[in-house]
C-alpha cells in the first residue's frame, strides 16, 4: 500500500460514514428517468498528487469541449466502479489492473438526464497515457491540491434558459474546469473536510 492511497482511503472511509448534507446540485433540476453513468477520479501517485482531467471533442453531442473526467454510461450489468475503469481504459488506455480503488462517492444527478457515481482511485505516476481522439481532444493533470482547495473553486453567475444561474468553476493554467466536473470536485471537497484537514 501507498502512502498516498492510504491517505486517502481513510480520509475516504471517515468522511463517507458521516451525514452530508452540503452537496451542490445542477443548476436544473434533472428528468423523472436517469441513466447511471460512472466517472474515474484517478489520483496519480506522487509527492505532489495530480488528477487525470480530459477535455471532450467539440464533436460530442454531450458536453462538448468541456473538461470532464474519464467516464460514461453504466452498461447492463456493470457496477459503477466496473464502469469507470472501463471508460478510463477506452478513453485513456489505462489498464485496469493499474487503478487502486479506493471507492464511491456521492452521485451527481444532471439536468442532461445522468445519474453519475465518481469512483476515486490512485493510479501510478507516470503511466502512460493513449488518449482515444474520439473521445478525448487532450487530457491534463492539475494538482489535487489545487482542484480540492475551496479558494479555487469560485462561484460564478450566468443569465442561462431565461433566469440567472449559479455555477463553480475553477481554472488552472488555461484549462477551464467548469459544470458538472467542477460540481462533483466541489461536493467531494467538502465531503472529505467532514473527516478533517486534507493534508495530501
Amino acid at each position: 500500500m501507498s502512502a498516498l492511497f492510504d491517505r486517502l482511503a481513510d480520509i475516504h472511509r471517515a468522511a463517507h460514514a458521516l451525514p452530508f448534507a452540503d452537496a451542490v446540485e445542477d443548476a436544473l433540476a434533472p428528468p423523472d428517468e436517469l441513466l447511471p453513468a460512472a466517472v474515474l477520479i484517478a489520483v496519480t501517485e506522487r509527492d505532489a498528487p495530480g488528477v487525470l482531467v480530459t477535455h471532450r471533442p467539440h464533436t460530442m453531442r454531450k458536453h462538448p469541449g468541456q473538461a470532464a473526467f474519464p467516464g460514461g454510461r453504466i452498461d447492463a450489468g456493470e457496477t459503477p466502479v466496473e464502469a469507470a475503469l472501463r471508460e478510463a481504459q477506452e478513453e485513456l488506455g489505462i489498464d485496469p489492473r493499474d487503478v487502486r480503488v479506493i471507492g464511491e462517492t456521492d452521485r451527481f444527478r444532471t439536468r442532461t438526464g445522468f445519474d453519475i457515481t465518481p469512483v476515486l482511485a490512485t493510479v501510478p505516476a507516470d503511466l502512460p497515457i493513449t488518449p482515444n481522439p474520439a473521445e478525448v481532444a487532450e487530457w491534463f493533470e492539475p494538482p489535487f491540491r489545487f482542484l480540492f482547495d475551496p479558494a479555487n473553486q469560485q462561484l460564478k453567475a450566468a443569465q442561462w434558459e431565461g433566469a440567472l444561474r449559479h455555477y463553480h468553476e475553477i481554472n488552472w493554467q488555461g484549462h477551464r474546469i467548469w459544470g458538472v466536473t467542477a460540481a462533483i470536485i466541489l461536493n467531494l471537497t467538502r465531503r472529505m473536510a467532514l473527516a478533517g484537514p486534507l493534508d495530501v
